[in-house]
């Protein structure tokens, strides 16, 4: 049996390969994604590690803003005298370290990063952990001068002796550039700036008694947590966190997990698609090739062999198959980590090829995938295999699978599916937002699972109504297509599932960001009163220097300030919320257009006021003049009044749960040194929008990090913040089509193969090769056709109840882009005819007497 089933393998090895592509795609995304996540995970812990001093004291850092605020925490820079007479200390430094700048050259243009990379300016100190060392011209000295890294000088063609202007909280200056550093570490994709230690306070910080952190070096013989502990003590319990160069890296590492779980989960994505898709691909694939070896199956079970060795045989060659498509996907999957470390470096990170890391759970993964996915995939046609009968040999049997009846597919799909829509139902139904997404969830999964099983049975009424013009059409030829994709509804059914689930995928997430970006131009229409908003694209705060020009700018009338501020907020049902709160300006009502359930503008922007959106009191027991403990960063906390709450139906935005917004001279209270991160501007009297705007744009031209957007710029902004995801989105739906269109030719391919003598009598009594190519063509049209509708249609559903989600967060508009809906329809049947071309052309080369010949 075992050679039995190896002849078998290598002799259907050709049938087998798109097959194996499907498991190649899969076991690829899956093992590069570990493969590059790795890589960077390893590189930059080695990075942290080696630059780390031995201990860090930072000012405590409890809350993380949602959003920038642009403020920077400080500690005392004499605390570094003082840490140094701790029993232990070789050293200390008061660092100065800031990423709240931008740095433009003579032009006026970024020398920042444009990656979403810091642009980041230090003081010059050198020591043996730092990341870059000296290369050409000397390290600054005194007010005026600085260095750059050498990556952002060669990008931004910045050469010694040029003069950079950098923008900085406590005002902009000018810096010569006198000398270059190379990085001797892995570059981050950061730019670096480096001053003279004392500029840095005065010129970044706004003192010289101020630091960001201190720097300590233990001396010989003493560890790092026996200093560690020894510096605690001696500073007492204060706003600082005290920290080893271990805890230091680690802390560092966390802070960069973020943008690394972006990849690698959306790598893992694909890879899920991938799978998904592929699976249905290996289970059509495998059924008919037991379907054409009936025969032969029939004999091996006439020849003693019984129904487990022939299971066992079919079961051997998915592992073969599984096997050589990990092997294939993991070598891929190395390829594609290293694609990706390249594109890191196109982006400014710099990482090595030469330091890639395969850890033993890549391989693990890649066949545990791999294999797992064909082997699972194969045993249900294995089963089927083990039933033929031995009489099977001594006569043509017929086809496995057509004319068996769908009852117990009828009973099972009705069930799940019935399961599936109460779950919809319910997450239609429900008022709260975390239980919605739970019953969406599990709706999804199981409509689509009901949508697979009862493919079939959809299979005849749909294919009629798509197929029902072919006859008249394309005459006996659209007939004999039709009927050909309806005789075998299980095949059918399967081949067009892996495109329908890649286009249900694209349906609803395409109602769900079409009716996000409706939702946000209705809010925008709704509470945007300013003639112009003026901020960074990545909603980042800027200096004073902005605000200032902005205001001095001819023709600006009121000038209304956004700043936020993170703050944690204990609440009359005992909960403590962590969010960000946003700062206004108390003219804000004539910029914006705020509904209020109770109180008002002015009592909510008051003196030691708050004011929070109504839902968010509601769920907490928040009512209009509760007295609330609140914290703000560096340990400062006070009590604010509840002042007024809002009626939005907007959400929260930004992420900034319970909508709370303050006075900005609260804001400038408890959170110092803040920077502004939008500017709501209206037009003096007398002065038009269409004025104003290039004289806004005229004053921003020094400041490239901001720009002035009227309410169209403002929504196109928004819309590209969606778009973003939908193009992911696409990403998928791209892999999940070139998977399908693997499918459709396999089916195809090995369609024509068991209709050999079929087609051989066709062209022997007169249809012609171009007349069978267009009959092959047309069946693959309606294939995927019938998948784009499936798909589609449960897309809409999925799309529907994600926006009743997110109505539960203000976004009520209901939009679907039937654009977007008909292309992908048309670009199904162009995927139908592409996937048909070569099976057609077979087809088409067919000796006829050898075909009618065909056993």
């Amino acid at each position: 049996m075992l050679k039995a089933t190896l002849r078998s393998f290598l002799a259907h090895k050709g049938r087998l390969l798109l097959s194996a592509l499907a498991v190649v795609l899969s076991v690829a995304f899956v093992s590069g994604s570990l493969i590059f996540s790795d890589t960077v995970t390893r590189t930059f812990d080695r990075l942290f590690a080696s630059t780390s001093a031995d201990v860090t004291v930072e000012p405590s850092d409890d809350l993380k803003a949602s959003v920038p605020t642009g403020a920077v925490q400080t500690v005392p820079a004499s605390l570094a005298e003082e840490v140094a007479r701790v029993d232990g200390v070789a050293s200390t430094h008061a660092d100065v370290s800031v990423e709240n700048i931008t740095v433009v050259d003579g032009e006026n243009k970024s020398v920042g990063p444009t990656t979403g990379a810091p642009t980041i300016a230090t003081d010059w100190y050198v020591t043996d952990r730092s990341p870059v060392k000296l290369t050409s011209g000397h390290a600054p000295q005194g007010a005026g001068e600085a260095m750059l890294d050498a990556d952002t000088a060669d990008k931004k063609h910045v050469r010694i002796g040029d003069t950079l202007t950098v923008m900085a909280q406590p005002g902009s200056f000018k810096v010569k550039i006198v000398g270059i550093a190379t990085f001797t570490t892995t570059n981050p994709g950061a730019a670096l700036v480096f001053l003279d230690p004392k500029t840095a306070a005065d010129q970044l910080l706004g003192s010289p008694d101020k630091a960001t952190s201190i720097s300590v070096d233990a001396a010989q013989g003493v560890s790092d947590p026996v200093l560690e502990r020894r510096v605690s003590a001696a500073i007492g319990a204060g706003p600082y966190d005290v920290k080893t160069a271990d805890e230091q890296a680690k802390s560092s590492a966390e802070a960069l997990g973020g943008f690394l779980d972006v990849i690698k989960y959306v790598m893992l994505g694909f890879a899920g698609i991938a799978v998904l898709v592929g699976v249905f691909l290996i289970v059509n694939t495998f059924s008919m090739l037991i379907a054409q070896r009936t025969r032969e199956l029939g004999l091996l079970r006439a020849l003693g062999a019984d129904r487990r060795q022939v299971r066992r045989s079919v079961l051997t060659e998915a592992v073969l198959l599984g096997v050589v498509g990990s092997t294939v996907g993991l070598a891929a999957g190395i390829g594609l980590a290293a694609g990706l470390i390249k594109l890191m470096s196109a982006f400014g990170m710099n990482l090595k090829t030469t330091e890639m890391v395969v850890g033993w759970a890549t391989p693990v993964s890649a066949y545990v995938v791999g294999v797992g996915v064909t082997f699972v995939a194969a045993y249900l046609p294995a089963r089927r295999a083990a039933t033929v009968s031995p009489m099977a040999a001594l006569a043509d049997a017929d086809i496995a699978g057509v004319g068996r009846p769908l009852k117990v597919r009828a009973v099972v799909g009705s069930v799940v599916g019935a399961l599936g829509v109460a779950a919809l139902a319910g997450c239609v139904s429900s008022s709260k937002t975390a239980s919605a997404a739970s019953l969406l969830g599990l709706g999804v999964v199981l409509t689509l699972i009901a949508t697979v099983i009862a493919g079939p049975l959809l299979v005849r009424p749909v294919i009629r109504v798509l197929g029902g013009a072919f006859p008249a059409l394309f005459g006996s030829v659209g007939r004999m297509s039709q009927r050909n994709a309806l005789r075998n509804p299980r095949r059918t059914g399967a081949t067009a599932a892996a495109l329908m689930v890649g286009l249900a995928l694209v349906g609803g997430m395409s109602v769900a960001s079409a009716s996000m970006s409706k939702s946000f131009d209705e809010q925008i229409d709704k509470t945007l009163g300013a003639d112009f908003v003026v901020q960074n694209a990545n909603f980042t705060p800027f200096s004073q220097e902005v605000t200032d020009a902005v205001r001095d700018t001819e023709g600006v009338g009121l000038v209304v300030r956004q700043r936020f501020a993170p703050l944690a907020v204990r609440l009359p049902d005992g909960k403590r919320v962590e969010t960000t709160a946003s700062g206004y300006d108390d003219q804000v009502d004539d910029v914006a257009h705020i509904t209020y359930a109770q109180g008002d503008t002015a009592a909510a922007l008051a003196d030691g006021a708050i004011g929070m959106d109504i839902d968010f009191a509601k769920d907490h027991g928040v009512r209009l003049g509760s007295v609330l403990p609140v914290e703000f960063p560096g340990e400062r906390t006070t009590s604010l009044k509840v002042g007024a709450l809002t009626d939005q139906d907007g959400g929260d935005g930004f992420g900034m749960q319970g909508g709370l917004f303050l006075g900005i001279a609260t804001v400038e209270k408890y959170v110092p040194g803040g920077q502004d991160s939008a500017l709501y501007v209206n037009a003096a009297s007398g002065t038009s929008g269409d004025q104003l705007r290039p004289r806004l744009e005229k004053t921003l031209d020094a400041y490239p990090q901001v720009q002035a957007r009227d309410q169209a710029d403002y929504k196109k902004l928004v819309h590209d913040q969606i778009a973003v995801l939908l193009y992911l989105v696409y990403a998928l739906l791209g892999l999940a089509i070139v998977i399908a269109v693997l499918g459709v030719v396999n089916t195809l391919a090995l369609s024509v193969v068991e209709r050999t003598r079929e087609i051989g009598l066709l062209r022997a009594i007169g249809l012609g090769r171009r007349q069978l190519r267009r009959m092959i063509r047309l069946e693959s049209v309606v294939i995927a056709v019938f998948g784009a509708v499936l798909g589609l249609a449960l897309g809409l559903v999925w799309g529907v109840c994600i926006q009743q989600v997110l109505e539960l967060q203000g976004m009520k508009a209901l939009a679907i882009p039937w654009g977007t809906i008909v292309a992908v329809v048309v670009g199904s049947a162009v995927v139908g005819v592409v996937a048909a071309l070569l099976p057609a052309l077979r087809a088409s080369r067919m000796n006829v007497l050898a075909a009618i010949a065909h056993e």
